[in-house]
């Protein structure tokens, strides 16, 4: 194998013809059909074309490229069906685009000596082997299961895919009256919400001394209080020790007793999905994700990865992550299926940009916690600064805090976070600009941001911080 002239890694050809034309082509191995796979083999099909490139993709599931971050939304009504959260279906991937989608098909091996992916057949019509040129891996994440007694019984569910979702859907019965949310993450605060409105009388568990670990706890005491204002049982600082019940889930249990629960709903986070390419010699690194360049090459030329089954780079920390994101899932396909077509592209790394909304309250956060900072030796200054989402007078204006920690000495932004009323969360993405680019809080001040009372004060929240955080370097120096 050789790089090509614009550094893309080629493979040499494995004799495929096309449809009995006797015309040698490459082809392609997507295993995984959402984000990363599709978006790479949708770029790789824009720059070769079908009689140059066969593009063959695998999926254990029965949809292609969907939202899964839209899946608690549908669970709570504000989304009407599935079929909205999927952006393309396979027949779009055949007649459109000339991708062979294989689903309910499930890679279990990978043979990078002879260049092929064997795949079961999950409607029990045996085995497939695939043989390839280039091979891009998209198997994404699979969420937290605790080895727990009881963690596999029936109504216990996590919400990972759109079939997961589905299963989660249909457990919403009105003979289930009461359901139980363990981890008080991203997913399980959105879900915790979803089945409230859909009229469960909900219990969240959560491990930690305060929600969304991500956040800092003043902050987090905030979205605390916004969920149980809906209704929902809050159990700080408890662990789930087993899951009750004979054919069905009837019961949690935890350190400090037992909650009763028609459906449970795993919200613990991901993992990557890396154990087909870590079995198959691909190098997997310290967070468990696949270890690739900015390319999104693996540690084997011809074969690429992108998504929730790899670690990328932070660019704060300096430190390799798993973070499971949509966005950071199209970019890093985007960026490996330009280069199997030919071209060239990197993927810069990510900061951890997150957004969400739970109840009436909106939540960001970019960087580094307070909690993060340290971990990686990093000394900050931090501040937090009450405002409003507009100008005071205006009707509608609501409160929102803005967390900012900048570096101790040089001022550089290290991480923001943001919990507030609407129309403020949005904001964090101004942070995440000064962050990506390196600015300092002193530079952030001199921002020249938009200002009407309908959308800001004259002095936005963004500003307000920036300025305050720049004060307190300046005293801590």
């Amino acid at each position: 194998m050789s790089r090509g002239a614009a550094g893309a890694i080629t493979a040499p050809s494995l004799d495929f013809t096309d449809g009995g034309t006797g015309v040698s082509r490459d082809r392609l191995v997507v295993i995984g059909g959402d984000a990363g796979g599709m978006s790479a083999a949708s770029q790789a099909r824009r720059r070769r074309d079908a009689d140059e490139l066969e593009i063959i993709a695998i999926e254990r599931g029965t949809h292609t490229s969907y939202s899964a971050c839209g899946i608690p939304y549908w669970i709570a009504g504000d989304v009407d069906a599935a079929d909205d959260l999927v952006a393309r279906a396979p027949a779009v991937f055949r007649d459109k685009y000339a991708i062979d989608v294989h689903l309910r098909h499930e890679a279990t091996a990978i043979d990078l000596d002879r260049r092929e992916v064997t795949a079961r057949d999950l409607d029990g019509h045996g085995e497939r082997t695939f043989g390839f040129d280039q091979l891009m891996i998209a198997t994404g994440a699979v969420p937290v299961r605790p080895k727990l007694p009881g963690i596999d019984r029936p109504g216990v569910y996590g919400v990972q895919t759109l079939d997961d979702g589905a299963a989660v859907q249909a457990a919403v019965r009105p003979d289930r009256t009461c359901a139980v949310v363990v981890g008080g993450g991203y997913i399980g605060l959105e879900m915790a919400e979803a089945l409230v409105r859909r009229g469960l009388d909900v219990t969240l568990v959560e491990a930690a001394d305060h929600l969304m670990s991500t956040m800092d706890p003043d902050l987090a005491d905030q979205i605390a209080d916004a969920v149980r204002n809906v209704g929902i049982t809050v159990r700080l600082g408890e662990s789930v020790t087993g899951i009750e019940g004979a054919d069905h889930v009837r019961a949690v249990t935890t350190d400090a007793g037992v909650i009763p629960a028609d459906l449970v709903v795993l919200g613990l986070g991901v993992r990557p999905n890396s154990a087909l390419a870590k079995s198959a010699g691909i190098d997997c690194g310290p967070t468990g994700g696949i270890v690739t360049d900015r390319q999104q090459c693996t540690s084997h030329e011809g074969v690429w990865a992108a998504g929730d089954c790899v670690e990328t780079f932070h660019r704060v920390s300096c430190r390799p992550v798993h973070i499971a994101l949509g966005t950071h899932a199209n970019k890093q396909g985007r960026v490996a299926g330009i280069n199997i077509g030919g071209g060239y592209a990197t993927f810069p790394g990510v900061i951890g940009t997150a957004i969400t909304k739970i109840c009436n309250l909106e939540i960001a956060r970019t960087g580094l916690s307070s909690r993060e900072c340290a971990a990686v030796g990093l000394s900050g200054v931090t501040i937090s600064v009450e405002s409003t989402t507009r100008a005071g007078y205006f009707p509608g204006a609501e409160l929102m805090t803005t967390k900012i920690i900048a570096e101790r000495g040089t001022g550089r932004l290290l991480g923001a976070q943001i919990v507030g009323r609407e129309q403020s969360a949005k904001r964090i993405d101004v942070l995440a600009t000064a962050l990506w680019n390196g600015m300092t809080v002193e530079e952030m001040v001199g921002m020249d941001l938009s200002y009407a009372p309908p959308f800001s004060p004259v002095w936005d929240p963004v500003l307000i911080a920036a300025r305050k955080a720049a004060d307190a370097v300046a005293a801590a120096r």
